[in-house]
């Protein structure tokens, strides 16, 4: 990890990150939850481009849709709506298989466990299930040891399925969309994160605030990043997202920006995070 006198998007000095050793084996998996109640922010885009980086470094993993909406799963040309199982299954059923859901996605490394509209009914079922909060746990304990980095698109929300999520993690990862309406919302979810690192799981921590949809251009984009670092220092990723056409194009084209546009600025941005996260500790 090298610094330079630069100062970076988030008014700090650049840092520049290393490139990862190749691993030698899998195992066991860092659960990583991607949760913002706000919609809109970029949970769903910066979880299938870090995975995809991530597996660009040799990383095998796996990405869990947990939004009913299944944007995940479409961004990574799943269709989800025609499969007979997906995540609902595995959280309401006992008896199946969780490898026999998981699909394989074009990236070599990178994997999908699909989700589609039957996951919002699973919000109103748990509730009356014994250890409602450990059911995500519980489906992804036969894979931990498969894969390296499992990293969970969580929905719009503070319910039971991103509960779910941030019980089954070691860490959680908050995009944070460059405008002000977008802070107020943060405080809230921190609170939500220390009562599940209260109650429930107490190996829970946050991995970093990323700021996504930057534009350096203009003030407001600037004054935000700068608030943020304010409240939380160094939890803030050096990484900034900066917003461009690319990212929706490439949802588009079902497949991560890294092989849409390998080498656009959006792309070695994702590349930066997953090495500032494996640098961190946050990954493997």
């Amino acid at each position: 990890m090298t610094t330079t006198d630069d100062l970076g998007p988030t008014g700090r000095p650049q840092v520049e990150f290393p490139e990862p050793a190749p691993l030698e084996s899998h195992g066991p998996a860092r659960v990583i939850s991607m949760c913002n109640q706000k919609g809109g922010v970029g949970k769903t885009t910066s979880t299938i481009n870090l995975g995809a980086s991530l597996a660009e470094y040799g990383r095998k993993v796996l990405l869990v849709d947990l939004d009913p909406q299944g944007a995940l799963s479409a961004g990574l040309g799943v269709n989800a709506n025609e499969l007979d199982v997906t995540i609902y299954n595995l959280l309401m059923e006992r008896g199946l298989d969780v490898h026999d859901v998981i699909e394989e996605t074009a990236t070599p490394n990178l994997d999908v466990l699909p989700a589609n509209i039957d996951l919002s009914a699973a919000e109103v079922q748990l509730v009356g299930e014994v250890a409602r909060e450990q059911a995500l746990s519980r489906v992804l304990r036969p894979v931990l040891d498969e894969y390296d980095v499992i990293l969970i698109d969580c929905q719009p929300s503070l319910g039971l399925l991103t509960v779910n999520a941030l019980t089954a993690s070691h860490g959680v990862i908050i995009p944070l969309e460059c405008e002000f309406f977008a802070l107020r919302g943060v405080a809230l979810l921190v609170e939500t994160i220390e009562k599940v690192q209260d109650r429930l799981n107490p190996r829970l921590d946050i991995d970093g605030i990323l700021a996504t949809m930057f534009d350096g251009r203009t003030l407001h984009s600037r004054e935000v990043v700068a608030r943020v670092v304010q409240a939380f220092g160094e939890k803030v990723f050096h990484t900034v997202i900066n917003r461009t056409v690319k990212f929706p194009d490439a949802t588009v084209a079902a497949v991560p920006i890294n092989d849409y546009a390998s080498t656009h600025a959006g792309a070695e941005a994702y590349r930066q995070l997953a090495r500032e996260l494996i640098a961190n500790g946050g990954a493997a």
